[in-house]
């Protein structure tokens, strides 16, 4: 039997998937695990949400779970995931959840526990819930029944304080944000206007429908036009629930994670503080990432795709920073989780700090090889080893410069084919020959 939490909690098409009777099994089952340890005192839970027109709905279904175990809840509304892990640790909730599915359509929506320190749950804690989901239990009645408030204002204002606390002034930098009319729709504009920035602001009108359409990380293009039209220094582009972000150069030109990651990289080694010199990515980052922290004198470490996979090896190895292409960067400094509007925040902070040289300038030192994806649909996923002498002879064909990723779909079956190369050329050439490969050898 499949897992129902995947590697970000539960998600789903809402009110089909994602329903509101699952809500209230899920808010009992993770309030019993996640606060059975609690003694002497009442239980807290705060609940943040996106701004999607099923959030409401779900997160006060999810509200009423956690009340009916006995744990008293608070909504703290429209809020990005990282204010929610922020605040579960900073007021000492024992739990947090986050009703979001992140950078998807409007039509999904999604789950997410967190534990009372800030951080997404462990694997072994999302099965216990899962195996305590729905079961017959005696639930507590009378004064044992948990409360539940609203409360908005002070929650959102208490992680804004902490982003503004983490950023330098930036009086005379203007600034362009893209919020896919998700959760960072009034924060971000917010903490920038309070470091000084001069804000010009696109997609910050959320009517439950327009979350993320043709908006945000996703969809950059619109913000990458209004950068140039509007003459920024620079451009953000967050998704739905803000955990992620991309930058746009003063050109227009799309800045991704790897290129931040780099930049954050070795301005913490300027500073002194790259906890044992290393950057934490994913098999996904461009190999040229990884080129340019050697030139650096900066180690990479490399997990599996998923920011957990990333944030398990920094707190395991003491590692302060990590991420992925995708934008979703972790800077244990700062948060306890990936959080795109502090990301953005240090970025134009190295920017001011610098004083002189543009983000392009800046970042320019990441080199993004050529890239090549392709997805052989109708194999057998699970047998890529009978094709390790092919992919073994198209590495030694790329040198250093270049390099092979297989990965076995989660969802399909399909094999993904990725070729870095020194040219786009050669990286189309050797994807091919390696595709033709695989549908040959590992047909169903």
């Amino acid at each position: 039997m499949a897992r129902m939490f995947g590697t970000d909690g539960v998600r789903g098409l809402a009110n089909k998937d994602i329903t509101v009777d699952l809500a209230v099994k899920l808010g009992e089952a993770g309030g019993r695990v996640l606060a059975k340890g609690v003694e002497g005192r009442r239980p807290r839970a705060i609940i943040g949400r996106d701004t999607r027109q099923s959030s409401p709905m779900l997160s006060h279904a999810l509200g009423a779970g956690l009340a009916a175990a006995g744990i008293d809840v608070e909504h703290a509304r429209e809020i990005p995931t990282p204010g929610i892990a922020y605040l579960t640790a900073e007021k000492g909730y024992d739990l947090g959840v986050v009703i979001s599915a992140s950078h998807n359509a409007m039509p999904d929506n999604g789950i997410k526990f967190i534990s009372s320190n800030g951080f997404k749950l462990d694997d072994s804690v999302e099965d216990e819930i899962e195996a305590v989901l729905g079961e017959e239990w005696e639930r507590p009645t009378g004064e044992g029944v948990g409360r539940v408030t609203e409360n908005s204002v002070v929650t959102d204002r208490a992680y804004m304080d902490h982003l503004v606390a983490c950023g330098e002034p930036l009086k005379g930098l203007r600034i362009a944000l893209d919020c896919a009319n998700g959760a960072a729709s009034e924060v971000a504009p917010t903490v920038f206007r309070e470091l000084g920035a001069d804000v010009v602001v696109i997609n910050a009108e959320p009517d439950g429908r327009n979350i993320n359409l043709n908006a945000g990380s996703t969809h950059p293009e619109a913000l990458q036009a209004m950068v140039v039209a509007a003459g920024a220094d620079m451009g953000f582009a967050f998704d739905g629930d803000a955990d992620r972000c991309l930058a746009v150069d003063e050109d227009g030109n799309l800045v991704d994670g790897d290129q931040i990651m780099g930049l954050l990289a070795v301005d913490l080694k300027e500073q002194g503080k790259l906890a044992n010199n290393t950057l934490v990515i994913t098999v996904m980052s461009n190999l040229g990432l990884r080129l340019a922290m050697k030139e650096k004198g900066i180690d990479v470490a490399v997990t599996g795709v998923g920011d957990r996979y990333v944030l398990e090896e920094m707190l395991a190895k003491g590692y302060v920073i990590g991420g992925e292409q995708s934008g979703h960067v972790i800077d244990l400094e700062h948060a306890t989780t990936g959080d795109g509007t502090l990301t953005a925040i240090l970025v134009s902070s190295i920017v001011a700090r610098k004083g002189g040289p543009k983000l392009s300038e800046l970042v320019g030192f990441v080199k993004r090889l050529p890239q090549t994806l392709i997805n052989v649909r109708g194999v057998d996923k699970t047998a890529t080893d009978k094709i390790a002498a092919e992919v073994a002879q198209a590495e030694a064909e790329l040198g250093e410069t270049g390099r092979v990723l297989l990965r076995a779909s989660g969802t399909e079956p399909l094999v993904r084919v990725m070729v870095e190369a020194a040219t786009q050329k050669q990286a189309d050439d050797v994807a091919k020959r390696l595709a033709a490969v695989v549908e040959e050898k590992l047909a169903l």
